[in-house]
This record gives structure tokens, C-alpha cells and sequence, in this order.
């Protein structure tokens, strides 16, 4: 009976060295976190004097503690798993941080899988480099983006793009994140000269899906403008549903995402896009022409 084949590389004096073990290795590799149960004495053995094999063993030891969680959005970690700050085993905690303010070791900007209560672990970018608690960060933007920003509701709703670059984190985890508690937003905004301003407002919340991710602001302050809260019922985002090009829960005639190329909170139809590639827009301070946004928020700091 012929015997499953196992891989083979030369050993010193080019004498084969085999794998240990029959089978489906490669599955089984996998399976038993790059160790075979059966064979633990004889797999360091082996894979000494296979340099593949190291490389192989390697890699997946690199992402051993990401294979062990329930990490739903790692689509959007379009890089390495061990740039992830808090999963290498000895960071491994029985509590993961609900959002990027609870993160108060390893104070370094980077990617963190945090988990929202009544949610599952998903990775965030957290902005720690200010002396306040953490900014959870739910958009990026630049003018030159690779991204369309044209996608879909069930895209937007699990999140898209480079969690290291450009990307939105999803409505669905945005509304999980803002219901633990009181939250405020901060967007950030640059202009076609790079001058950076911000807009601030003191609470920030999201109606469910069965809601149309309705946005919820307080008061403004900041150096950007009010461009979310104005008075102007065809250009107020404030108390707006989310729409796409193919859910359409504006409050115009037509459909505003669909002819704007990106999912926001429109009314009829903007003085803020954020989500769109080459015209990101912020009210009067640079309409189409602004170099990059960025949307993040934190606990209210009066909660």
C-alpha cells in the first residue's frame, strides 16, 4: 500500500531528513500549531536541518496567537499579524481593552485588537500619542488613496481598506464601540496646503443597523467649523441615516451616495464628504480639495 508523502530536505552531507509523521502534514501542520502532538521530540530535529520547514514554523509561530482568537475584521490588516501590539503571548490578557482609551501600557500609536462589550475581538488603529486616554480611530482618508470609497452597505458595514493606512472600521463596529458608553468625536482635517484643523463635538453616538446607523452629535467647538450641525437642511449630516449606493436613506430626490461615489451620512446631499477618493471636502475650509481626514473617538471626558 503506497504510504502518503511527507517532505524531504537534504541534511548535512546531503543525507534526506524526513518529516516526521504520515499524512496530510500540511493540515496537520496547521492544526497542531506547528508541532506535531506525536512527534514534539523529533519536530526541532527536523526542522533544524530544513531550512524551509524553520521559515514555515516561523511564520506561523508569528501568528500563533492570532489563529487562537475570534478576530472578525483581520480583512482590513493588510500587513503582518505581529504588527498587532497586543497579541504576542506574553501581552495576552483575559480582558481585552473595550476601546483605545483602556490601553495604558505600551503607550505607542499602532494596531490593537480591542473587544466592545457584547462584541468580539477586532483590530482598531489607536491613536496614543496625545498625553489624554486613547483615540479609537474609525477613518482615515487621503486625497491620493487607493481606495474607490464606492462600496457597498454590507462593505461599510464590516469595514474596508488598510487598518495601518486608509480605511473605514465599519458602521457596525462604530455602533458597537459608541454604545458602551458617553462618547465625543473628533474629525481632523487637512487642507490642500496641509494646515491641519479639527472639529470637536462633546458627544457622538449611532442608532442600530435597523435604524439606518443614525448619527448622533452634541455642541461643536474646534478650528475647522461646524460643517456637520448647520442649520441648512440639505447640507446637515447631524440626525442623518447612513446610506450607500445601493441603500439609499438620504432625504433626497435621488440617491446622494450613489452620485458622490461614497457611503456617508447625507442629507441633500453634503457639506462634509469624508469618504471619497480625491474630493474629501469639510464645509468651507476646503471644499474637494483637502489633503486627508481622519475621524476618531474617545470617552466624553466629563463621563
Amino acid at each position: 500500500r503506497a504510504r502518503a508523502a511527507v517532505p524531504v530536505c537534504a541534511g548535512r552531507g546531503g543525507r534526506v531528513v524526513p518529516f516526521p509523521g504520515r499524512g496530510n502534514w500540511e493540515s496537520r501542520l496547521l492544526k497542531g500549531g506547528f508541532v506535531f502532538p506525536a512527534s514534539r521530540r523529533l519536530f526541532p530535529f527536523a526542522a533544524a536541518r530544513c531550512p524551509r520547514l524553520l521559515f514555515l514554523t516561523s511564520l506561523l509561530a508569528l501568528s500563533a496567537p492570532v489563529l487562537t482568537l475570534e478576530i472578525h475584521n483581520l480583512n482590513i490588516l493588510q500587513g503582518p499579524t505581529h504588527a498587532i501590539r497586543n497579541i504576542h503571548l506574553k501581552d495576552l490578557k483575559a480582558v481585552w481593552p473595550k476601546d483605545c482609551s483602556e490601553i495604558t501600557w505600551n503607550r505607542i500609536s499602532g494596531v490593537f485588537v480591542i473587544q466592545p462589550t457584547g462584541l468580539h475581538q477586532i483590530v482598531v488603529y489607536c491613536d496614543l500619542n496625545s498625553t489624554s486616554e486613547g483615540w479609537t480611530v474609525l477613518q482615515r482618508n487621503r486625497r491620493d488613496t487607493q481606495i474607490t470609497w464606492a462600496e457597498s452597505w454590507s462593505t461599510y458595514k464590516y469595514g474596508f481598506g488598510n487598518v495601518q493606512d486608509d480605511y473605514w472600521l465599519g458602521t457596525e463596529y462604530i455602533y458597537w464601540i459608541a454604545k458602551q458608553k458617553v462618547y465625543q468625536v473628533r474629525f481632523v482635517i487637512h487642507d490642500s496646503s496641509g494646515t491641519m484643523k479639527y472639529a470637536d463635538y462633546n458627544l457622538f453616538g449611532m442608532e442600530d443597523e435597523s435604524n439606518g446607523y443614525r448619527l448622533r452629535l452634541g455642541s461643536y467647538t474646534g478650528t475647522a467649523g461646524d460643517a456637520m450641525t448647520s442649520n441648512n437642511p440639505t447640507s446637515v449630516h447631524d440626525n442623518m441615516k447612513f446610506s450607500t449606493k445601493d441603500m439609499d436613506q438620504d432625504i433626497y430626490s435621488g440617491n446622494c451616495a450613489s452620485s458622490y461615489d461614497g457611503g456617508w451620512w447625507y442629507s441633500a446631499c453634503y457639506s462634509v464628504r469624508l469618504n471619497v477618493k480625491g474630493s474629501i471636502t469639510w464645509g468651507s475650509f476646503c471644499s474637494g480639495n483637502c489633503q486627508a481626514s481622519a475621524i476618531l473617538i474617545k470617552p466624553a471626558s466629563y463621563c
